[in-house]
């Protein structure tokens, strides 16, 4: 049975529904590590900044992915295990607090449809061996980072950083690259986005981008190689246009309100890893 699931070819339906469900798991988790990361980034700096001043911690009370327990914000009721299961829940609920009726976001069941969807078509197109487990956890990296940066225009080290050391160790045998490239991936990735800083920088006075998204470049590049590098940050202008212009259009963009740029290098990478290759060799196509 586990061969139907494990280490099986592309286009399995077993192997594919197995990673769904993981996928709808983990997506739960995803909503977890979303809400409270930059809660415990926010907690471990106020704290940092105290001891520095030779104060007390502001934070005292333990606060990480696993404590407290999940409960409504509004009413405190905690969630109990038949009211997290994904999306599912949701439904049977309402979208409804049981304990005072308060609505839940929709966010929380589209995240989770999201990670098992995109869990199941890693696997159905990469197979369930190195390559699609691997590209099944680039895709959970992927979208917390991307949901994260929406909320907070952050890109923590504690997910750009493993996502780089990931894409490197997955390429020790060439899985997506060569190690070589995805070495040269790594270091190019960080630096041209690096480049871009600065001189936009000394030009205008001011900060394009975060450091976050240098590293989540290099990340990219340690996936895929320095040769996907191009199309990534091709691809990630044109995702980054086409939502900025529609969100103009709709009124949901203020004057002067930052757009973070690491969701869009996330779809940009996620295109690449699936479709890089076909789009590289149309476009060489096209010019010969």
């Amino acid at each position: 049975m586990l061969e139907l699931i494990f280490f099986a070819a592309p286009e399995n339906l077993a192997s594919t529904i197995a990673f769904s469900v993981l996928g709808l798991l983990i997506g739960s988790f995803l909503n977890v590590v979303i809400h409270r990361l930059p809660i415990m980034m926010q907690r471990e700096s106020d704290n940092y900044v105290a001891s520095e001043s030779g104060k007390e911690p502001v934070h005292t009370t333990r606060y990480n992915l696993i404590v407290p327990r999940s409960a409504c914000p509004h009413c405190q009721h905690p969630i109990s295990a038949l009211e997290n299961i994904p999306v599912i829940s949701y439904l049977m609920i309402a979208g409804k607090c049981r304990g005072c009726q308060a609505p839940i976001s929709k966010r929380y069941p589209i995240i989770e449809a999201i990670t098992g969807l995109l869990s199941g078509y890693m696997v159905w197109h990469f197979g369930s061996g190195i390559a699609g487990m691997g590209a099944v956890v680039f895709v959970w990296f992927l979208i917390a980072m991307t949901f994260i940066d929406a909320d907070t225009q952050l890109l923590p080290d504690d997910l750009t950083l493993p996502l780089m050391w990931a894409g490197l160790l997955i390429n020790l045998h060439g899985t997506f690259t060569s190690l070589d490239s995805a070495v040269i991936g790594a270091i190019a990735g960080y630096l041209s986005l690096w480049s871009v800083y600065w001189i936009f920088k000394l030009v205008t006075g001011k900060e394009g981008m975060g450091y976050g998204d240098f590293k989540l470049l290099a990340a990219l590049g340690a996936w895929m190689g320095w040769g996907m590098l191009p199309l990534i940050i091709l691809l990630s202008s044109a995702v980054g246009a086409v939502i900025g212009i529609s969100m103009m259009v709709l009124g949901k963009l203020g004057k002067g309100k930052p757009i973070p740029f690491g969701p869009y290098l996330a779809i940009a990478g996620l295109i690449a890893l699936v479709w890089g290759h076909h789009i590289n060799s149309q476009y060489l196509g096209l010019i010969n």
